[in-house]
C-alpha cells in the first residue's frame, strides 16, 4: 500500500507541473520555435573573426576570476571544512552548526546570483565576480572537504594519539596527509567549474566574457556572438584538459 501511495502522489505531481506548465505557456510560440531558431542560426553565420583580437582580455579576464575566486573559496572553505567535520570540530554544538550553515547559504545561492548582489554593492567590474565566485566555491569545497575529514582512518588518528601528541599535531600528522589528495581534485575540479560559471557573469556585469557577450547580444551582432561563443568554447576544453592532467598527477 505504501508503494501505491507513492506511485498514486508521484502521478498527481507530475499531473499538477504539467498544468502548472501549459497555464504559463504560449504554446503558439512553442510551434513557431524551430522557425525562429533556424532563422536566428542563420543570422550567426558567417561568423565576424575580426573580433577576436578584441577577445583576448576579457578571457584572461575571466580566467583570472576563476582563479582568484577559487582561491578565495579554497582559503575559506578549508577552515569551515575543519569546524564542520565532527572529528575536528571544536564543538559540536556551536562550531559546527555554523560552519554548516555557511556551507549551506554558499551552496544555496548561484554565483550569477551572488554576482547580481555585489555588483549592485561594488559597481561592476571583475571584483564583484571573484567575490561571488569565491562566495560560491565555499560550499562545494567545505562540504566535499568534511566528508573526506570524517571518513579519515580512525587508526592513524589513534596511532598518532598514543605517542602523546596535542590535538594540532594530530591534525598534521594524523588528518591533513589523508585528506590531501581528496583536497587537491576539490580544488582543482572547483576551479575547472569556475571557468564556465565566470563565463557568464559578465552578463550581470561582473567583467570577463560574459560581458562581451552581453553588449554583442544587445546589439543583436549574431556573427559576433558566434565568435564569443567558439571562444568560451575553446576555453573550456583547454581548462578541462588542464584539469584532467593536474588530477590525473596529484591523485
Amino acid at each position: 500500500m505504501a508503494i501505491w501511495a507513492c506511485w498514486l502522489v508521484t502521478v498527481l505531481a507530475l499531473v499538477q507541473c504539467w498544468n502548472i506548465l501549459n497555464e504559463n505557456t504560449i504554446w503558439d510560440f512553442v510551434y513557431d520555435a524551430p522557425a525562429q531558431a533556424g532563422d536566428l542560426i542563420g543570422r550567426m553565420f558567417p561568423p565576424r573573426w575580426s573580433v577576436l583580437p578584441s577577445l583576448w582580455q576579457p578571457l584572461w579576464d575571466t580566467v583570472n576570476m576563476a582563479t582568484l575566486g577559487t582561491l578565495l573559496g579554497v582559503v575559506i572553505g578549508v577552515p569551515v571544512a575543519f569546524l564542520a567535520a565532527r572529528n575536528t570540530t571544536p564543538s559540536v554544538l556551536l562550531a559546527r552548526p555554523l560552519a554548516l550553515t555557511a556551507i549551506v547559504s554558499s551552496r544555496s545561492i548561484n554565483a550569477l546570483i551572488w554576482a547580481l548582489l555585489l555588483v549592485t554593492v561594488l559597481g561592476p567590474g571583475v571584483l564583484a565576480g571573484i567575490i561571488a565566485i569565491g562566495l560560491r566555491s565555499i560550499g562545494f569545497v567545505g562540504k566535499l572537504l568534511y566528508e573526506a575529514i570524517e571518513e579519515v582512518d580512525t587508526k592513524q588518528v589513534e596511532a598518532i594519539e598514543a605517542t602523546g601528541a596535542s590535538g594540532p599535531q594530530r591534525l598534521i600528522y594524523a588528518i591533513v596527509p589523508q585528506i590531501m589528495p581528496a583536497f587537491a581534485g576539490i580544488a582543482v575540479y572547483r576551479w575547472d567549474i569556475n571557468i564556465r560559471e565566470s563565463a557568464v557573469l559578465g552578463l550581470v556585469g561582473a567583467g570577463g566574457i560574459g560581458l562581451q557577450l552581453n553588449a554583442s547580444v544587445s546589439r543583436l551582432a549574431w556573427p559576433e556572438v558566434t565568435v564569443i561563443f567558439a571562444a568560451i568554447l575553446v576555453t573550456v576544453f583547454l581548462s578541462e584538459w588542464v584539469s584532467a592532467q593536474v588530477r590525473k598527477r596529484i591523485i
